[in-house]
């Protein structure tokens, strides 16, 4: 059989002819027909068998010949699990569309969106999206489904396990409930398919291949090898082989480790998963597809989809936790009727997880034995390898600021005790008495007039001559008006009067303010503390 039996228009068997196949796969032949009908289809085959085309070249047919789609509106959607795939998808309808007039985009996470509403403004025929991204676009009313003909979701039975199933329910209900449904995927677990039911009306199930079964061109082995020497292991395979080679790890974390670690065996390897950019995520991509890295250590991410020709080698370095995950991971080689070669480092953990997988695909997968002797030894790494990150530097501390020399730190204000004056200030001598141990250690210059009878200025006499500290009124000015007393301005406007002596915050008791001079300081110093620590009123101001 060949695709023109299949019912397409001239241009895209020309679009067909173009790309250098001339007989369909059997999910081509079988699925082309069935979805020009306006059926809804449920397509099970083995990986690398053609899927993508198996959907796209009808889904260009059934929309070809109609009415451009309205401003932010799509006739067809096709929902896909990662951006890789969305983007390969994307690569697909363009090839096999270059002689059609349809408009496609594709939306996905991790980069701007504004582009892609500026893409949606217009209208497309067909939509390629990620779940999450689609919901975004739709909450800002960027994109319409009235007009909706078409849903398909690739990779089915991962756009319906508890990942996805929650934002797929969500798209669901924004759709029309007359549309056609198609899905498609490798493997179709029967929790899976009864879910799938629910949502196409009448299917046609075209299974070509045993279900979750793998390609039978692919060879299987695995190695038993202890946690040790796994990482020695991989690295003599990798160095064995000149081909490249797409290493499955579990854990993003264990990826990028991974890689820092295959730099000690000379081995030039790139990571892509979840937590790196778009842009990473596609360069690493491409740098794989275009031959100038050997190695492109990969988390599930990579095992939905992902066609990269001519892939000789995949290495399960860590055991997948889903069985069907398995089968994904091995069919990114031998595609397209290509040989290839599957490994798996099995430790004792993992044996459970070998059973289980082995119980998926119905065979046996035979066991190689390796000598331990003849492992490779890392070499040093440098710290400045293309994907390790260069040691950071401590971050340094800010300096902090020292006080001045003149001036000692302030003690809490419930704790202060007796501080010797500053050095730039000279005790006052108040009645004999010097106020150098008082408790209250406030600074002269901006509360000099605290603890002395309101009204009242500063001692004339003996302290006259002295040099007022910085800040201070000159003595024989009237004292600005403070608080609520502040009208109480003396009375006596003779400058040679002798003022009051300030009281100091030591002798302050319960009763209110007068205009009475202050005692000398007669009490000691603890003995003083405590009368004011007991009254409350040690610095208070009114």
């Amino acid at each position: 059989m060949s695709f023109n039996n299949l019912g397409l228009s001239p241009t895209l068997l020309q679009a067909v002819l173009d790309t250098g196949y001339t007989t369909p796969t059997p999910i081509q032949a079988q699925a082309i027909p069935a979805i020009l009908t306006g059926q809804d289809v449920m397509g099970a085959a083995q990986t690398g068998t053609g899927k993508t085309a198996g959907f796209t070249l009808p889904l260009l047919q059934l929309l070809g010949g109609k009415p451009p789609a309205k401003a932010n509106h799509t006739r067809a959607l096709v929902l896909t699990p990662t951006r890789e795939l969305a983007a390969q998808i994307q690569d697909s309808i363009e090839t096999y569309g270059k002689h059609e007039n349809l408009k496609s985009v594709v939306v996905f996470g991790g980069v701007n969106i504004n582009p892609q509403q500026m893409a949606l403004r217009k209208g497309c025929d067909i939509l390629v999206a990620t779940p999450g991204r689609l919901l975004d676009l739709y909450q800002q009313n960027a994109v319409r489904f009235q007009d909706l003909e078409v849903l398909v979701l690739d990779e089915a039975d991962r756009m319906l396990d508890m990942g996805f199933i929650r934002d797929i329910r969500k798209i669901l209900a924004l759709l029309p409930k007359k549309r056609q449904n198609l899905m498609f995927s490798a493997t179709f677990s029967d929790e899976i398919r009864t879910l799938a039911k629910t949502i196409c009306h009448n299917p046609v199930e075209i299974d070509v291949a045993p279900r979750n079964s793998t390609v039978e061109l692919i060879a299987q082995q695995y190695y038993s090898v202890s946690k040790d020497k796994k990482i020695p292991l991989l690295g003599k395979l990798l160095q064995d082989t000149k081909e490249q080679v797409l290493v499955f790890s579990r854990t993003k974390h264990g990826a990028n480790a991974l890689v820092k670690k295959l730099a000690g065996y000379d081995v030039d390897a790139s990571a892509i998963h979840g937590n790196k950019s778009q842009s990473q995520r596609t360069k690493a991509l491409a740098d794989f597809k275009a031959n100038k890295v050997q190695v492109l250590v990969a988390t599930d991410i990579a095992a939905r989809g992902i066609d990269i020709d001519l892939l000789a080698m995949v290495i399960n370095f860590d055991m997948p936790q889903v069985p069907e995950d398995y089968v994904h991971r091995i069919g990114r080689t031998g595609r397209a009727g290509a040989t290839g070669l599957a490994v798996s480092l099995v430790t004792d953990e993992d044996a459970s997880q070998l059973r289980a997988v082995e119980r998926l695909i119905k065979r046996k997968i035979p066991r190689q034995d390796f000598n331990p002797a003849e492992l490779p030894v890392a070499k040093a790494v440098a710290a400045d390898h293309a994907e390790s990150r260069p040691a950071s530097q401590p971050r340094q501390q800010r300096s902090t600021r020292q006080p001045r020399q003149s001036q000692s730190p302030r003690p809490p204000q419930h704790s202060r005790q007796a501080q010797a004056p500053r050095p730039s200030q000279q005790p006052r001598i108040i009645n004999g008495n010097s106020e150098e141990g008082s408790l209250s250690p406030r600074r002269v210059d901006d509360k000099s007039r605290q603890g002395r009878p309101l009204g009242q200025s500063r001692p004339q006499g003996n302290n006259s001559s002295r040099p007022a500290a910085p800040g201070t009124r000159p003595s024989g000015q009237q004292p600005r008006r403070t608080g609520p007393q502040g009208n109480n301005r003396s009375a006596q406007g003779n400058g040679n009067q002798q003022s009051q002596p300030r009281r100091s915050g030591s002798d302050r008791s319960d009763s209110p303010r007068s205009h009475e001079t202050a005692a000398p300081q007669s009490e000691s110093m603890w003995s003083s503390l405590g009368k004011n620590l007991r009254s409350g009123r040690l610095f208070s101001r009114k």
